[in-house]
């Protein structure tokens, strides 16, 4: 299977978020390392995986879902 890898920017143009949103308010809460984008080389920038963060876009994940850090969803 390929992926499409996104940078921030790339991310932005195709989600209807700005660059600061992505990185200050969906990163790390939302969108998780490891599961919708990662560090390569163990570096500073961020590369997105597309499949992954549509993915879970089309699951409909509710407003009162409590997102996990394996990338499950606690619906306490």
């Amino acid at each position: 299977m390929t992926q499409t890898y996104l940078t921030t920017k790339a991310l932005s143009k195709v989600l209807p978020y700005s660059e600061w949103t992505i990185r200050n308010q969906l990163k790390d809460s939302v969108l998780l390392e490891g599961v919708h984008y990662f560090r390569p080389f163990g570096g500073r920038k961020i590369l997105f995986i597309w499949e992954k963060i549509e993915e879970d876009m089309k699951k409909g994940i509710s407003a009162l879902s409590i997102p996990m850090a394996n990338g499950g969803v606690c619906h306490g």
